[in-house]
């Protein structure tokens, strides 16, 4: 069968490639050491955040892998966010410019507003502030108002395109509705026990393409969670292609429609998880996977449910 690994061309004329490297977690040197590997092996998309922390192991290993000659700058997108505490529309092109320090060049491929709620700002690296009773503290700022700072980093060359990340159904409509520039990529979560398949559509509609992250859900080997994961059925899907489970959940989003960002930094596994572009499912397959939506999150972002920006507050909104 025919590799279907492709790029897939954005509403601004961009390209990305149809399969990405997640970093979240991935630090002390383990997350550049995995994106070394998954550029040889073939990985052209990188998603990192100013939250993750690893956004210098990144960028040095992309420059490593220039100055080797294995790749030029414009051959790799990296993505990148910002973080909550950076929504006032001052900080934004502040919170950028200390972004592409970080990574070590002139300009990302793509920058995300990482979450619609904002948090008040109490230095740089205070991710989540919180007052003399532990509770976090939470601003009220309109993303609308911070998509507009967004759009002036495209105009500077900082970024060449912008985003968003976690955004409902509800909240990408307004902010469609209220744009100049409009979004490339919504970030949002996706595997079969939450495959979000109307806001995938309505992304579509709107010409939107959507990075699914945490595709594998999150592994509780104890509890034999997620079920998806660990059901025979699933197994079996995966002897009939002579597939690993991962690479039938990785492939599973491929068809929904979104571009997977599968997070490793085991060497075997970022390959394996780049190998998914030889079988495709049938409708058989996808009725087994699909039987397991029931809105279950791997990412809540629960210390925000206060915020009139929390994404998750209505079901209707979400899916």
């Amino acid at each position: 069968m025919t590799s279907d690994l492709k790029y897939l061309r954005h509403n601004d004329g961009t390209q990305v490639q149809n399969i990405g490297l997640g970093t979240f977690a991935s630090v002390e040197g383990d997350c550049e050491k995995a994106v070394l590997h998954a550029i040889d092996v073939g990985y052209r998309h990188i998603d990192t955040a100013y939250f993750y922390g690893n956004e210098g192991e990144v960028g040095a290993a992309v420059r490593k892998k220039i100055d080797e000659g294995v790749i030029k700058r414009e051959d790799i997108f990296i993505t990148t966010k910002l973080w909550c505490n950076f929504h006032e529309p001052e900080r934004v092109e502040y919170a950028c410019r200390k972004t592409l320090a970080n990574i070590g060049l002139d300009y990302v491929d793509l920058y995300l507003i990482h979450w619609p709620f904002s948090y008040a700002y109490r230095g740089d690296n205070e991710m989540i502030p919180t007052d003399a009773n532990g509770e976090v503290e939470l601003v009220d700022i309109d993303y609308v108002d911070t998509w507009r700072a967004m759009e002036k980093l495209v105009e500077l060359g900082l970024t060449k395109s912008i985003g968003v990340s976690n955004f409902n159904a509800d909240q990408l409509t307004r902010l469609l509705a209220n744009c100049k520039i409009k979004p490339i990529h919504n970030q949002i979560e996706v595997h079969p026990g939450l495959n979000q398949k109307n806001l995938i559509e309505l992304c579509k509609k709107n010409d939107i393409v959507v990075t699914g992250f945490s595709p594998l859900g999150r592994h509780n080997a104890e509890k034999r969670t997620p079920a998806f994961m660990y059901d025979g059925k699933v197994q079996a899907i995966g002897d009939k292609y002579n597939k690993s489970i991962a690479q039938v959940l990785i492939r599973y989003l491929i068809e929904l429609g979104t571009v997977p960002l599968p997070k490793s930094s085991n060497p075997k596994r970022i390959e394996e998880n780049f190998n998914v572009f030889d079988f495709k499912l049938d409708a058989r397959d996808h009725a087994i996977l699909d039987s397991y939506h029931g809105g279950e999150r791997v990412a809540h972002a629960r210390q925000a449910i206060k915020s009139k920006y929390y994404p998750f507050q209505h079901y209707s909104a979400c899916f």
